[in-house]
């Protein structure tokens, strides 16, 4: 009688695996499996992985791990080094400060002082209810308009303390106007 157990799970391991990504982001791993220095295309890969979901989640990075065959301590290693990679999720509203040489001899750092306190989060944080997400940034290239603030894509220069509820007010309203749509 044959009692053996089947210990090979890799079936499986690749199933879930794969289930974690997108199909893309599956049939691009496989492509790079096939170098001769498959391990070369992990930084390529996690880049993927960030625009398809805003953030490494070790799921996903334990998935490419798997599907790479490299080792999990691999993978995490290089999306904590590069300051590009994000582990957590960020805001609706990444709001970025410039904290440049101009910026800073404006009081830019009164402006960050304030927003920390009214969102109660420091730099790479998100706000609990994930509106918001506070980073240090340097030079946004308006020196002239110094301190300066930028949420997604808008620039909002001659920053004081005083004006950081009013903006964050501003997003708040916006926030809601967005959802009100998508009922």
């Amino acid at each position: 009688m044959n009692t053996a157990i089947n210990t090979d799970n890799r079936d499986d391991v690749r199933r879930e695996s794969a289930a974690a990504l997108t199909p893309e982001i599956v049939a691009h791993i496989e492509v790079c499996t096939r170098d001769e220095h498959a391990h070369s295309h992990l930084i390529g890969i996690l880049h993927r992985v960030q625009e398809h979901f805003g953030y490494l989640g070790a799921e996903q990075m334990d998935a490419v791990a798997q599907l790479l065959q490299v080792p999990t301590a691999k993978v995490t290693g290089v999306a904590t080094f590069y300051h590009f990679f994000r582990l957590a999720p960020r805001g609706r509203f990444v709001i970025s400060v410039c904290m440049g040489t101009a910026c800073y001899v404006k009081g830019a750092e009164r402006v960050v002082e304030r927003f920390k306190d009214e969102l109660g989060i420091q730099f790479g944080e998100t706000t609990s209810d994930g509106l918001f997400s506070l980073e240090a940034t340097r030079c946004l290239g308006t020196c002239g308009l110094a301190p300066v603030a930028m949420i997604g894509d808008k620039i909002f220069g001659g920053m004081t303390p005083d004006q950081v509820p009013g903006l964050i007010e501003k997003h708040v309203k916006l926030w809601d106007e967005e959802k009100k749509k998508q009922v």
